[in-house]
């Protein structure tokens, strides 16, 4: 059902030297190496960071070799952690590793026979999610889209000289104000971000609403009531692993939608695409985004079921959340024909065994539009709309929204 009157939503998102985030940029580099050597790698790789520590460990069966502590210090210098001072930098960092290989209980599962006529099965149980509204030109919710564009802005700032103060670490957040389940105003950014020992708290908050807040958030929903929050504690100069322990996959919600539609509790990070918790959100979250650009409602949110060795979903479901123009029924019809969430044919329709991930640790899964992100495509929306009967102009009022 849709919400109706005034509300405040709030997302969160975190920059690539935030401890969590080094720890799932250094998983996916792993990946992407061992997938530019052997596609058919299996690979579920976890992290851990901590001041002068790195601590790699997982499950990993490929015919690729990775040379894991030149391939970790790069890594964290390309974040920027290059400070010698620093209990955490790319020089001294030590990296500890403990990697076995797949079990063979999982691998008889997941593993495709084409003598035996046997599919590619699901690497795991479980459910997955995805999503997709009108809130934002690239279809994601207001909030979090805009947090993670100003954790990005902030990095380029930082990486293009034009605030050297900064250094990696850092989070934004940001509250929208709906009315009627629309946004109408921006109410609330906050961004937390580390600094060089010398620079001010006033330095910092000028210099942020012009470099970084200004440039990202729409005009039209800024307003002289907008609360601007910098630094709130009035110094972040530790951070980084020097400051925190870091652990892959341990920001799911900023890494999906930021909390608006719900979540599986799987993570993405360290993990090939035979892992349906990654390939699957993938593909829900296409199959989503093409029925909100077809028109077929404003909002929806897709579920896939799997279980561990099974190639077809146990359930599939779908929510429009009354916006839909024609019923939930028969969109579900149209996503069970268009698309198929068997975990072979998602990494081949989404071409998926590149190494491509580290960037989506780095910079986001959804809503970056950029041609590696195949499942941010609408190539399907126009046959989609076809079939449901809706024009290509301006779409009815949705069914049940009065």
């Amino acid at each position: 059902m849709r919400n109706t009157g005034r509300r405040l939503f709030t997302s969160e998102a975190i920059c690539m030297g935030h401890p969590d985030k080094v720890a799932d940029q250094i998983s996916d580099a792993i990946l992407d190496e061992l997938l530019r050597q052997d596609p058919k790698s299996r690979v579920a790789c976890e992290t851990m960071v901590k001041s002068g520590l790195c601590f790699i460990a997982g499950e990993i069966t490929t015919h690729g070799y990775v040379e894991v502590p030149p391939l970790v210090k790069k890594v964290i210098e390309e974040i920027g952690y290059t400070d010698p001072t620093s209990s955490f930098n790319s020089y001294s960092v030590g990296v500890l590793t403990c990697i076995e290989p797949q079990s063979p209980d999982i691998a008889q599962g997941v593993n495709e026979d084409k003598e035996k006529s046997k599919e590619m099965g699901a690497g795991d149980q479980g459910m997955m999610f995805g999503f997709a509204c009108r809130e934002t030109p690239e279809l994601m919710p207001m909030p979090v889209a805009l947090a993670r564009k100003l954790v990005n802005r902030a990095a380029e700032m930082r990486q293009n000289g034009t605030l050297p103060y900064l250094r990696p670490d850092g989070k934004s957040q940001v509250t929208v104000e709906y009315e009627n389940d629309k946004p109408v105003r921006i109410h609330t950014v906050v961004l937390s971000m580390q600094h060089a020992k010398e620079t001010t708290l006033e330095q910092m908050r000028s210099d942020f609403r012009k470099h970084i807040i200004d440039p990202i958030l729409p005009a039209e929903l800024v307003d002289q009531d907008l609360r601007v929050l910098v630094n709130p504690t009035g110094l972040f100069v530790q951070g980084g692993p020097s400051a925190d322990c870091g652990l892959t996959g341990r920001k799911i919600i900023v890494d999906t939608y930021g909390g608006m539609g719900h979540h599986g509790g799987g993570a993405f990070s360290g993990k090939d695409p035979s892992k349906v918790d990654r390939s699957a959100c993938y593909y829900a979250r296409y199959a989503a985004k093409n029925i909100v650009a077809a028109g077929l409602a404003d909002r929806c949110e897709i579920q896939v079921a799997y279980a561990i060795g099974v190639a077809r979903p146990v359930s599939i479901n779908l929510e429009t959340y009354g916006t839909g123009r024609i019923p939930n029924a028969r969109i579900l019809e149209l996503v069970e024909k268009h698309f198929d969430f068997r975990p072979r044919t998602i990494i081949d329709q989404l071409n998926l065994l590149r190494p491509i991930y580290k960037q989506t640790a780095r910079y986001g899964h959804f809503g970056i539009e950029k041609p590696d992100y195949t499942w941010e495509r609408t190539d399907k929306a126009e046959a989609l709309r076809r079939e449901a009967g809706l024009a290509a102009a301006a779409a009815p009022e949705p069914v049940g929204a009065r």
